[in-house]
């Protein structure tokens, strides 16, 4: 199919269109407003443009922003600049599967609804649980709903957070456990990481849920081995947030002891375009399935004994009353859902692995040519996976505006989030950098004060 271009209507069409709702112009819709308060003047607006000088025109506009097509991208904390096969576009185009905003009508919805049980069980194959709903709206939301689940199959009202878990999702669990009157305590860093031994002095009968990311904020590869143990002798629930291109290398969370996993999926072939949509993960040990948000998709048979598709489980307020609803999420996001499907049976485990492991080894490469510079400095140990942090000298913020004007995306400033961690930077390094991208960024670094 072509373009979509905007076809304006003739004067006839309005004036039949006038015509048939019984009005004699288009200001006779506008009767009921006081008269003091339209605007009764044009819009000041640039004179009309004909298709070809408006396309021309917003393309200019267009071309000044900076975006990852046109420069090379080191910034991460959350989105990044994975490889997105082509093929990803021309099933999420198919009318079967973007047409079905929400399947209540199974019948009609098989498209929609095979695209959403296919998904799921690639997550539950990547994160060894036992079911996965249909998608939340990010990875925040995840978090918030995994923690808040923990708080309701336990009926306590006290999470333990990790203060190495992204400071976004924390944001939004703030919020989350302030609007429903639950207690929230971070758990302090060491060296990056969970501090362990402090979180087993706040643990208590009181806890619900714990959560922890893996790899965390800082692209560590947390030391989790025991974590699982001490959470459920306290008959908490242990939540992990998990990066999807990592489990091809780490230990799925089912392996450590985790009862429920969440995380962001937009590096299975979501596009970042301005930080959204994204996609929110969610899984979960069958015995939580009843607490779990959104909705789930079956496999049955029909009458005739055909293979079809149901939603086995609806715990949305849409569908439900309001007071029995395990959350009020409730915006469909199986298209995006249906892009990462269409990416993992693409990539398939030996290709997903293959990205895990690219992004493991340009990672350790950039980190070591990083940290061999004058005046760069490692600002934690141990091994990360495509992200870490490094103490620079002079002021990040001055750092990434130099190396914008190269068309370079910069890694990200720590201070806002960790006071702490004053001149640190968060640098990214995805499967899509080659060696060369890699060296001129050193290169530009070396060369900072």
């Amino acid at each position: 199919m072509g373009g979509k271009h905007y076809l304006p209507l003739t004067d006839q069409d309005r004036n039949e269109m006038l015509a048939a709702i019984g009005v004699k112009s288009v200001e006779d819709l506008f009767s009921d407003i006081p008269k003091e308060v339209r605007l009764q003047r044009e819009l000041e607006l640039p004179p009309a443009l004909a298709e070809s000088e408006a396309i021309k025109h917003l393309s200019s506009l267009a071309s000044k922003n900076k975006h990852f097509h046109n420069c090379v991208s080191f910034m991460g904390a959350g989105v990044y600049d994975h490889f997105i096969p082509s093929v990803i576009k021309h099933i999420t185009g198919r009318s079967e599967f973007y047409t079905c905003y929400t399947p209540y009508q199974p019948e009609i919805s098989q498209g929609v609804l095979q695209a959403i049980f296919e998904y799921q069980t690639m997550i539950c194959q990547l994160t060894g649980m036992d079911v996965a709903n249909a998608s939340m709206y990010d990875g925040g939301t995840a978090v918030a709903e995994g923690a808040v689940m923990g708080c309701g199959a336990t009926r306590r009202s006290k999470a333990l957070v990790s203060r190495s878990v992204s400071p976004f999702y924390r944001a939004v669990l703030k919020n989350y456990f302030h609007s429903r009157g639950l207690e929230l305590e971070e758990i302090p860093l060491r060296d990056g990481c969970t501090d362990t031994g402090e979180l087993e002095k706040m643990l208590g009968d009181d806890v619900a849920s714990v959560i922890l990311q893996q790899p965390n904020f800082f692209g560590l590869v947390e030391e989790i081995g025991g974590v699982a143990d001490m959470v459920h002798n306290h008959k908490a629930v242990l939540v992990i947030s998990a990066d999807p291109l990592s489990l091809p290398l780490l230990q799925p969370p089912a392996e450590y002891g985790a009862d429920i996993v969440v995380g962001e999926g937009q590096g299975l072939g979501v596009p970042a375009s301005f930080g959204g949509p994204l996609l929110g993960i969610m899984a979960s040990r069958s015995k939580f399935v009843r607490q779990l948000p959104g909705r789930i998709a079956g496999e049955t048979v029909d009458s005739e004994g055909n293979r079809g598709y149901v939603l086995t489980l609806q715990t949305r307020e849409q569908h439900i009353r309001r007071e029995k609803a395990a959350s009020n999420i409730c915006s469909n996001e199986a298209l995006v859902a249906l892009g990462a499907a269409v990416y993992m049976a693409a990539m398939g485990p030996q290709g997903m692995r293959e990205v895990a492991e690219q992004c493991l080894q340009k990672a350790a490469y950039t980190r070591e040519s990083i940290t061999a510079l004058k005046g760069f400095e490692n600002a934690f140990p141990g091994p990360a996976f495509k992200e870490f942090a490094v103490t620079v000298p002079g002021d990040p913020a001055e750092l990434n505006r130099k190396l914008l004007e190269k068309d370079i995306l910069g890694g990200v400033d720590l201070a806002p989030f960790y006071p702490e961690l004053n001149n640190v930077m968060l640098f990214a390094v995805t499967e899509k950098r080659t060696r060369e991208e890699i060296d001129t960024l050193v290169r530009e670094l070396e060369g900072w004060k």
